[in-house]
């Protein structure tokens, strides 16, 4: 018997003056426990990663995935080493053919020369933002995220000594920005979002921060993979 029809799921990039800002909200996770502050120490960090624990990861692909051949690629989860750890993240510009605009962790495709996803996080951060690999430890890695585009995503965890010197590559990024990682670990702020349209169904993870006077909306695959990384570290 052949196997059942999977269900289509809806292509946001179809929807007329798509803004994820006004979907409907389905809940907030509030109910689940926050990571706690001596976990996020560069020392606890790295024990967790030494010995991970057994966990399962929220989402492992987003749904209405495009139907072409997957590509490898990663980003890396850079955690900045301040007295209150952060994770630096990226706006892209508005040229860029995919996820214009939005919210990212530094990343993207996988090189021959590489060497494998730890090189092509840390070459892709340098070439975005200008951190380079000297000022970078990797600590691991998450499970592997497919993005809507086909993207075979690998998520590499790093910790950032301070030192560095920020240079955006103005083709790709418009802004960076840090976000507390005790923030992105706290379900309190993991938003859960859908939207039906045509009779199709997409729903998705927002951790919306209130950066000074501008809101730094994560959605979509970033909010994706800090919630598993969330997941991982409160297993």
């Amino acid at each position: 018997m052949p196997p059942a029809a999977q269900p289509k799921e809806l292509q946001l990039s179809s929807v007329p003056n798509f803004d994820p800002q006004l979907a409907p909200l389905l809940g907030v996770d509030d109910h689940l426990p926050a990571v706690p502050m001596g976990l996020m120490t560069p020392d606890a960090l790295r024990l967790r990663f030494a010995a991970p624990p057994a966990w399962t990861p929220d989402v492992v692909r987003d749904r209405g995935v495009v139907d072409r051949e997957p590509a490898n690629a990663s980003v890396l989860i850079p955690i900045i080493m301040r007295e209150q750890p952060t994770v630096l993240l990226t706006q892209r510009t508005a040229r860029l053919a995919k996820h214009s605009g939005q919210i990212a962790l530094p990343g993207g495709r996988a090189d021959p020369g590489d060497g494998g996803p730890d090189g092509t996080a840390i070459r892709e951060t340098a070439e975005e933002v200008g951190i380079e690999r000297e000022y970078l430890e990797v600590l691991g890695r998450l499970n592997t995220y497919v993005t809507v585009t086909a993207f075979n995503v690998t998520p590499v965890v790093a910790l950032v000594r301070e030192g560095f010197t920020l240079r955006p590559n103005p083709d790709e990024v418009a802004d960076v920005f840090e976000v507390p990682l005790s923030f992105l670990l706290d379900p309190r702020h993991h938003e859960r979002h859908f939207l039906e349209w045509q009779g199709l169904r997409r729903e998705w993870y927002a951790m919306p921060y209130q950066d000074g006077a501008t809101q730094r909306y994560i959605w979509g695959a970033t909010a994706g993979i800090l919630r598993n990384f969330y997941r991982f570290m409160s297993a």
